[in-house]
């Protein structure tokens, strides 16, 4: 079968389904299986495909059909220009998420800290690693820690930074959030305490995405808590100890829970900000510890 003949079967066979983005779909997944890029595949329209080549497409569309993420067939998502590897045991990084990275870099230069600071970074719920590993290629000096509770998503993000030549720039612990790091000498000297923690909650994980819902890690989406905003309050006061005087927390919330959050905030927090990302929902907060806390 040509090469068009099969990614036009594929695609129509996503529509059927009402897969979204189905076009971008139907041709990563034919790059995947080709090894090419975009442009070899347009280039290469009328070239004749081997029947095995075009038996494990239909397979995958197939998988993309019933619901599995294209990131989870392909095994890759970009965040931050960076490629990283993805499974099911971690999150698929989001767009969204970049807003994190972005207000770090904004917090730092606000403070005056240049690209080669010696910064101190805890990334809580590290998942794929893409926001410690995103914010290791822009302070490559920084010393930076990666918690999960998940030693299958820490190996995930082990792997990543290796992939990505970073092997030895983020220190991956298993962790209960900042729990591991509170006994040892880095408590009290962290510049930046960050996390897209789980935020669901079991009541409303019935109303994500499908696709969400049954291929992405419960745990990582909060399905198991009784309420979404239990994360944080176990999470700020842990930051508050972890934190060196003027140290930022820096998270991310769920598109109806800027006040719930807020309200968790009390007055050990100044200079309490939040960011909309680029569809004008409250996205993340960032927050400095006070003189005082």
């Amino acid at each position: 079968m040509l090469l068009r003949a099969t990614l036009r079967q594929g695609l129509q066979t996503l529509l059927a389904h009402h897969v979204p983005s189905a076009q971008l779909a139907a041709e990563l997944l034919l790059m995947h299986v080709l090894g090419c890029d975009r442009t070899y595949l347009h280039a290469h329209a009328d070239e004749e495909l081997m029947p095995q080549t075009v038996q494990r497409y239909s397979e995958l569309i197939a998988e993309r059909a019933a619901g599995k993420p294209t990131q989870y067939l392909t095994g890759h998502q970009e965040f931050w220009g960076l490629d990283f590897e993805v499974c099911p045991d971690v999150l698929i990084p989001r767009p969204e998420t970049e807003h994190i990275v972005e207000r770090v870099l904004e917090l730092a230069k606000g403070q005056g800290h240049a690209k080669d600071a010696c910064l101190r970074i805890v990334d809580v719920g590290t998942g794929s690693g893409c926001i410690a590993l995103a914010l290791s290629s822009e302070f490559p000096r920084a010393t930076i820690f990666g918690t999960d509770i998940s030693s299958a998503a820490l190996a995930v993000a082990s792997r990543n930074a290796a992939r990505l030549g970073m092997p030895a720039r983020v220190k991956f612990q298993q962790s209960d959030l900042l729990k591991r790091l509170l006994g040892t000498d880095v408590a009290g000297t962290v510049d930046f305490v960050l996390s897209n923690p789980p935020y669901v909650g079991k009541h409303e994980v019935e109303k994500v995405q499908q696709e969400v819902r049954e291929f992405e890690p419960r745990l990582a989406l909060g399905a198991d808590l009784e309420r979404a905003e239990e994360i944080y309050e176990r999470l700020f006061p842990q930051a508050l100890q972890a934190l060196k005087p003027g140290g930022y927390v820096v998270v991310e919330i769920g598109y109806n829970m800027r006040d719930r959050v807020l309200a968790l905030l009390g007055d050990e927090w100044v200079d309490i900000q939040v960011t909309p990302d680029l569809a004008g929902i409250p996205r993340v907060v960032s927050a400095r510890k006070g003189p005082e806390a």
